[in-house]
């Protein structure tokens, strides 16, 4: 695996020392080469001038190429960082890979984690905007290494009284996307043990079911949904086969709706919806008329819509909702590639229908109801033992692969959780 560089004017000014090293080359360079052999020499250079190390590999690209010194070294971890701002779809060239030094530990109450499993999630999207839209999280930091949220990994080095090599730890937010990392685990420490008999040796199940999204899906149709057990309510979800909408629509069922339709972007995930999680009708919004098929697939109208994409699809929907339905606002993945505000803002057609229908549409943040937390993950984890409810991952192999999965989940790739698997227990 090898580093990938952008050209900034102070990695220019920083080379111009070795500028006339390099003009045997040929090549404009954009960081300063390294170009003896010598382990010391290549660690000065690193130190001084900016360079950094690679597993395999010590190279400072150009342009269009790289002047690399091949050698063996050791000690090594890898760093996933987004390549600059984007406005648009993200795309692979977003990020880069690199292998740095391994962590050391520097003092009491800090430990060394190896990561085992990342969380890839669309609200990671916003934090390529200059506004993330909410108050606690921040952009990514431009050649930093990318913070995700929800990871699980392996103590393997401890200065902490509290824990010991080989404990699992997960937490839900501020995960790095990084081989290895050292922390400072205190009292305000979200990082967590696992409990991995009550887990059932799926030590995956905080990042999906058991985690935030599970949270997300469950506090959000508890708390903005209004369901009557015996209301005859129909319930739609877009976004259904990812990783919130798919919980959604189960727990909207094991809740009291009598009918829920799931909307989503292929056959494939239709068919998921339907025959693996009992939903009574999807919705392939890529092919046919999304208004026909919404009226067929309601006759009786719509009574809760969790949305989780927003757009054009949204309009659709809440133009067949009934007076006094709600509105469950979870995400807006049709809009994160644009540069508005968050909550975008909708059409006025549609905030008509919105007002003249006494139809509720509220942001959630899940984040607001950690009081309820306990209670919300103890039914979840009672529903997942009965088998009532299930979960689906999609798994990309490597730390390396963590942005190629991240542009394939905004494209919709994945079925239920995306998740990255960097290493084994």
């Amino acid at each position: 695996m090898l580093f990938f560089y952008t050209r900034s004017p102070t990695d220019i000014q920083r080379s111009y020392r070795a500028q006339s090293s390099l003009k045997k080359f040929g090549k404009d360079p954009a960081w300063i080469p390294i170009v003896t052999f010598n382990q010391s020499a290549i660690l000065t250079n690193v130190l001084t001038q900016g360079c950094r190390l690679v597993k395999y590999h010590v190279e400072c690209p150009f342009t269009d190429s790289g002047i690399i010194s091949t050698m063996q070294m050791t000690n090594m971890d890898n760093d996933h960082i987004p390549k600059y701002s984007v406005n648009g779809e993200p795309v692979l060239d977003n990020f880069y890979c690199e292998e740095c030094l391994y962590p050391e530990l520097h003092q009491d109450g800090e430990v060394i984690i190896k990561t085992l499993y990342l969380s890839v999630d669309p609200a990671l999207r916003c934090r390529m905007n200059e506004s993330t839209g909410v108050d606690y999280i921040g952009p990514w930091e431009v050649g930093k290494p990318v913070s995700g949220f929800g990871g699980v990994g392996k103590v393997v080095e401890s200065r902490n009284a509290s824990y010991t090599p080989g404990d699992l730890v997960e937490t839900a937010t501020g995960w790095p996307w990084k081989s290895y990392y050292s922390v400072v685990l205190d009292e305000g420490s979200d990082l967590r043990k696992m409990d991995t008999a009550l887990l059932g040796g799926r030590i995956t199940l905080p990042l999906t079911v058991l985690g935030l999204i599970g949270l997300t899906s469950y506090l959000g149709v508890m708390e903005k949904g209004h369901i009557n057990q015996d209301g005859n309510q129909t319930m739609v979800v877009s976004g259904a086969a990812g990783a919130c909408g798919s919980l959604a629509g189960q727990i909207g069922r094991l809740l009291g709706c009598s009918r829920v339709v799931g909307i989503c972007g292929s056959e494939e995930k239709c068919q998921f919806l339907t025959r693996d999680l009992s939903f009574d009708a999807a919705i392939n919004y890529k092919k046919g008329d999304i208004t026909e098929e919404l009226k067929k697939s309601c006759p009786n109208g719509v009574d809760i819509y969790f949305d989780n994409v927003g757009g054009d699809i949204s309009d659709t929907v809440i133009s067949q909702m009934n007076p006094n339905s709600h509105v469950i606002l979870c995400g807006q993945i049709a809009v994160y590639n644009k540069d508005v505000p968050y909550p975008p803002p909708i059409p006025t057609h549609t905030e008509t229908i919105l007002q003249k229908n006494n139809i509720t549409r509220e942001r959630f943040l899940v984040l607001n109801y950690q009081e309820k937390f306990t209670e919300a993950m103890q039914q979840l984890a009672q529903w997942v033992l009965q088998g009532q409810l299930k979960y689906r991952e999609t798994i990309a192999e490597g730390i390396e692969k963590a942005g190629e999965a991240f542009v394939s989940m905004m494209r919709g790739g994945n079925i239920g959780k995306q998740l990255v698997h960097v290493a084994d227990p």
